[in-house]
């Protein structure tokens, strides 16, 4: 028997010119109107590097720390985007423990396509909030990741530590 999934978002993404599909989806949230942050679900824009809510995340809360230029891996930033970026996973730490109340965490970056980097060209590193017992047997059994929390709901809570509402 075969499951369907339904992913109506990405009807836009596969009947878009081809042109548009080879654009890194990082830089074009990143060039974006501050005013479409709630949108792209942009928390915090610095001088140099943002941080964003993974919009496939692994679980609730799950953030992106990239810098506005596109660069592959941390030796092709400048010493300056490095320290904002670790500014900025301090940041995301304290607004994950404080906004969300997680017991733990996991995060890291992925560079290149072997290394496991899912949009290889832009460097970003992940911030993962963790409870005690947020995993079960669903992702083991039934090959199924349960987020609990909707984008939206996490974009608000965690929007007040970035100085967003």
């Amino acid at each position: 028997m075969t499951e369907r999934l339904w992913a109506p978002w990405r009807y836009d993404y596969v009947t878009s010119p081809d042109d548009v599909k080879d654009e890194c989806v990082f830089c074009n949230v990143g060039k974006s109107n501050p005013s479409s942050d709630r949108e792209n679900l942009v928390l915090y824009r610095g001088e140099l590097a943002f941080v964003i809510l993974n919009r496939y995340p692994y679980i609730n809360g799950h953030l992106l720390i990239l810098p506005f230029r596109h660069a592959s891996d941390f030796s092709s930033l400048s010493k300056k985007e490095r320290i904002e970026m670790m500014e900025l996973v301090v940041q995301a730490e304290k607004a994950l423990i404080q906004g969300m109340r997680c017991q733990g965490m996991n995060g890291g970056w992925n560079i290149g396509s072997a290394g496991g980097a899912g949009i290889p060209g832009h460097l970003h590193i992940h911030m993962l909030p963790r409870w005690s017992g947020d995993t079960n047997f669903m992702t083991t059994v039934g090959a199924v990741r349960i987020v609990s929390q909707s984008l939206e709901k996490a974009y608000e809570q965690l929007s007040v530590y970035f100085g967003g509402n």
